[in-house]
């Protein structure tokens, strides 16, 4: 199988791998001290203090997404949630509230660029019933950073709860929710933690979960009771992911072997700086500016020459080990190559070497962009 330059599932160790191939029992004793264990060390990552609850929930990330925005989120006509939008997932943020009938407004910016936190603050003020302001923290659609503490600061000033999809940051970029105020936060297991699908987590202040009895629009996706049957039994309500639970407390054991998040964000860094330099040398041109975009994923503005078709391009570099991403742009032709997961520069210099061939095979003269 390819390595999967991708922003999720994303390549793993042998050891993640192997974790699975043990069958465990969900009520076994052994098996509810690892959920317990992985609920406290993802709160301890966090930077969450004894006021802070994680919720594990079964399911894609989208999942944990949207059992906090109907646990969490307005449901009345006094108050309103702002969801913060510069790409594909503050849409669908938005899509999931509309769904709801949850009332809700949108703030939304170009997709090439990062949150503008003085235009949060004039709507924040422009709209005293806004009560829980939603943001993504790196927007994978391009890559790009939202300036987390800047809106984190924006929010707390004007009284506001802040619910940060952290999905693609989580374990690599530094976050501390109790300094910077967060009051809920969201991501999954086969990110940067590198562990595999199956489950995503909710990481949020306890008086919240205590308030939100009663509010959740699903039986499944209710936070609060998953929250319950975790404290009283350290048990799912319903069947869990047992491998997928496995796998990951043998990621948490790695992430913490690496060096936490400043060893995995470094890693990931270098992947980084080793794709952006071999990809320029090539020609080819950057969606965004380096201060925008995070070490998570890549966005690279498709060459304009006719012989350059992005379908062949992609199933030739499968054929030589490595599985990019399709471009997510509403304006312009773009592919993205994600440097999270289980890899190395070393990976990233045999795929540099790659893409030159493929491109020699496919007779593309220039990795230029249409202007």
């Amino acid at each position: 199988m390819p390595f999967l330059l991708t922003p999720g599932p994303l390549t793993t160790s042998q050891s993640v791998k192997l974790s699975m191939l043990a069958d465990w029992g969900s009520r076994d004793i052994e098996f509810r001290h690892l959920v317990a264990n992985i609920r406290r060390q993802l709160l301890t990552i966090a930077g969450a203090g004894e006021e802070y609850e994680c919720v594990l929930m079964q399911g894609s990330g989208t999942f944990s997404v949207e059992a906090a925005l109907g646990s969490f989120c307005p449901t009345g006509r006094k108050k309103k949630t702002l969801v913060v939008i510069n790409g594909a997932y503050g849409q669908r943020a938005a899509k999931i509230l509309n769904h709801l009938k949850r009332p809700h407004l949108t703030l939304e910016f170009d997709e090439e660029k990062p949150v503008d936190a003085a235009k949060l603050e004039q709507a924040l003020k422009d709209n005293e019933d806004i009560e829980i302001v939603f943001v993504v923290h790196c927007e994978t659609t391009t890559g790009v950073m939202n300036p987390l503490a800047d809106i984190c600061k924006v929010c707390k000033d004007h009284g506001k709860k802040i619910y940060v999809d952290a999905m693609s940051s989580f374990g690599a970029i530094p976050i501390n929710m109790e300094e910077d105020g967060i009051d809920i936060l969201v991501s999954s297991a086969n990110k940067c933690i590198e562990g595999v699908p199956g489950f995503g987590y909710v990481l949020c202040r306890r008086d919240l979960l205590e308030a939100s009895q009663g509010k959740a629009h699903s039986v499944s996706l209710d936070l609060y009771e998953q929250w319950q049957a975790m404290e009283k039994t350290a048990q799912f309500r319903f069947t869990p992911p047992t491998h997928v639970l496995v796998a990951f407390a043998q990621a948490l054991r790695e992430h913490t072997q690496e060096g936490g998040v400043k060893a995995r964000g470094k890693r990931y860094q270098r992947n980084c700086n080793t794709l952006l330099k071999g990809m320029r040398k090539m020609g080819f041109e950057t969606l965004l500016d380096d201060e925008d975009a995070g070490p998570i994923i890549q966005t690279f503005l498709s060459p304009a020459d006719g012989n350059f078709n992005f379908d062949k391009f992609y199933e030739a570099l499968r054929h030589h080990g490595f599985a990019i991403y399709p471009g997510k742009l509403t304006k312009r032709d773009s592919f993205r190559i994600g440097t999270i997961g289980k890899l190395d520069i070393d990976v990233f210099d045999r795929l540099l070497k790659a893409i030159a061939l493929v491109l020699k095979d496919m007779n593309v003269s220039s990795n230029a962009p249409q202007k």
